[in-house]
């Protein structure tokens, strides 16, 4: 096989698994475990949204997105098909590879990213690690009428958990140092955030934190 089907192979390929359900075993700001009924524990990339999504729940169904290529085989996971199909829009523009599609799901919920690529608000998706203008430009030049197409208005119900100022920071700092920032920015950036409010919740502060470092 040649490299243009190589390529066109590892691009185009459909998903097989629709998605997984289970026990949610671990759960953290970027990945969550479920252990199905048949023993297997599979671990999923996830965004922000729903990481927020998950909390407090035993049981969990994630919606996969299989990220097959020749030296990886990698599984994002998402709390709903909407946030899913964002997710692979983004990754069909030239530039953006899961990992920032990732940090873009995190950066916006569902509904506040259909609502910035339908205004065009390049400005705001600028402000998300490693997009640039020129690739923010794209994203709503390529997106913009997909988005107008498809919208339905997405679930907005986010859940959040009051917890403590101290275990909210320690699982926001281990987030930003997943999605590859510097610890101790992470830390200085984060800090401030709670200190001008001490109620917010662990994922609030990481979008939050997303925007200012």
């Amino acid at each position: 096989m040649d490299d243009t089907r190589v390529n066109y192979y590892y691009t185009h390929a459909r998903t097989m698994i629709e998605f997984i359900q289970g026990e949610l075993e671990e759960l953290t700001p970027t990945q969550a475990v479920i252990l199905t009924s048949g023993g297997i524990g599979y671990g999923l990339n996830i965004s922000v949204y729903t990481y927020s999504s998950l909390q407090g729940k035993q049981q969990a169904r994630l919606y996969v997105y299989e990220s097959i290529r020749e030296d990886a085989y990698v599984l994002f996971g998402f709390s709903e098909k909407q946030e899913r199909d964002l997710f692979t829009m983004l990754i069909s523009v030239p530039g953006i590879g899961g990992a920032s599609a990732r940090m873009i799901l995190s950066s916006f919920t569902p509904s506040e990213l259909q609502s910035i690529i339908s205004s065009g608000n390049d400005m705001l998706l600028k402000k998300v690690k490693g997009i640039g203008a020129k690739t923010a430009q794209r994203i709503i030049v390529d997106l913009k009428d997909r988005i107008a197409e498809t919208s339905d208005g997405p679930s907005t119900s986010e859940q959040s958990a009051d917890i403590r100022s101290g275990q909210v920071a320690e699982e926001a700092v281990s987030a930003m140092t997943a999605l590859g920032f510097q610890p101790a920015a992470s830390q200085k950036v984060i800090a401030a955030i709670l200190k001008e409010n001490q109620d917010m919740s662990v994922e609030s502060v990481i979008r939050e934190a997303l925007k200012r470092i």
